[in-house]
């Protein structure tokens, strides 16, 4: 048994969740696409679990509890479990991002707390 798996994911598929092709117990990790003029067809918010996004490519913008939040590449958003969401793609251009979910307040430490060297 070893310490670690890989993956290789097509970024331009519409949804990739690495829940079962990595093994993960700690998060939920998705990539998402999203063409031009195209939206997540969908509001939703969580029960426990906050989401952080980070824009891989392109652009568009977030809708979060009826407050418009602009995204270009490079940026990132976290949003507490009970932020109402919705993801959309600029009209001329899509936007590919990254998306962690993790139980809310369930962090024991951070890299320097909790490293082993």
């Amino acid at each position: 048994m070893t310490n670690f798996t890989t993956a290789h994911v097509d970024v331009t598929a519409p949804r990739t969740e690495l829940h079962e092709l990595l093994g993960l117990t700690g998060a939920e990790i998705s990539i998402n696409s999203l063409p031009a003029g195209a939206s997540v067809p969908f509001v939703h918010s969580h029960q426990k679990n906050e989401e952080i996004y980070g824009v891989l490519a392109g652009k568009g913008k977030a809708e979060i509890d009826g407050e418009t939040v602009e995204l270009t590449a490079g940026d990132w958003v976290r949003i507490a479990p009970a932020g109402k969401r919705r993801f959309f793609a600029a009209d001329d251009e899509g936007i590919t991002y990254v998306c962690v979910q993790v139980k809310a307040d369930s962090l024991g430490g951070y890299t320097t707390d909790d490293a082993v060297m």
